[in-house]
C-alpha cells in the first residue's frame, strides 16, 4: 500500500522535528565527565565569536613569521606558554608608554602589575574543563574570576565581552569547550610591588 500525501507530510514534519530536537539536544562527552556538547550551530557561532572579538590576539601565543609576529594557531587559546618565564618587567618612562607585552603577547605588564592571558582550553586542571556555564558567563559579566574571585587584568576587555548577551556568552563557552584538552599551567598575576612597578 502507498502511503497517501498526508502520512508523506506528517512523516516529513515529524522527521523535521526529531532532526531539530537532535540539533539543540545535548550529548555526552569524553573529554570532559559530566559536560554537555551543544548544537553544531551554538559551537560554530562561538568559533565566529571568538575569532570576531580577538580572542587569539591574547590568548594565542604569538611567533616570528614570514611577515612579522603572527598567532601560532598549533597553540590556540592555550594562554600564556608554562615554558616561558617572562623576566622582571621593564621599567616603563613617566609618560608615553602605559604597559608593556611578551614577545609572545600573552603577558603584558603595567599599573597593574604582569598579568598572563588564560588558558582557555576544556583542559580540567589548568584550563576551562572545570568551569560551568554558569561561571563563564558571570566572570564576563562582573570582571572577576568565575564571578566571585580575584579581577580579571587588563589587557582583558572583559566588559566588551560582557555586553554581549547571555546567548552568546553561552555560545563562546561552547565553542571553547570543543576544543581540544591542552595542559598548560598559567603563572598567576604578579602584584606591582614584585611586577617592579
Amino acid at each position: 500500500m502507498r502511503p497517501s500525501g498526508t502520512t508523506t507530510l506528517l512523516l516529513g514534519t515529524a522527521l523535521t522535528a526529531l532532526a531539530a530536537a537532535f540539533a539543540t539536544t545535548t550529548v555526552a562527552t569524553t573529554s570532559a565527565p559530566g559536560s554537555p556538547v551543544p548544537a553544531p550551530a551554538r559551537v560554530a557561532r562561538g568559533e565566529y565569536l571568538v575569532n570576531a572579538m580577538g580572542c587569539h590576539d591574547c590568548h594565542t601565543p604569538w611567533e616570528m613569521g614570514p611577515k612579522g609576529p603572527e598567532p601560532d594557531m598549533s597553540r590556540a587559546l592555550t594562554g600564556h606558554p608554562a615554558s616561558v618565564v617572562m623576566p622582571r618587567s621593564p621599567a616603563l618612562p613617566p609618560a608615553g608608554w602605559n604597559w608593556a607585552g611578551a614577545e609572545t603577547n600573552t603577558a603584558f605588564a603595567g599599573p597593574w602589575g604582569v598579568s598572563f592571558t588564560a588558558n582557555l582550553t576544556p583542559d580540567v586542571e589548568t584550563g576551562l574543563g572545570a568551569w560551568t556555564e554558569e561561571m563563564f558567563i558571570a566572570t564576563m559579566k562582573t570582571g572577576r574570576r568565575q564571578g566571585k574571585g580575584r579581577p580579571l587584568l587588563p589587557p582583558m576587555p572583559y566588559p566588551n565581552v560582557g555586553g554581549l548577551n547571555d546567548e552568546d556568552i553561552r555560545s563562546v563557552f561552547a565553542y571553547l569547550r570543543s576544543l581540544a584538552p591542552v595542559r598548560n599551567r598559567v603563572p598567576a598575576p604578579i602584584d606591582p610591588v614584585e611586577g617592579g612597578r
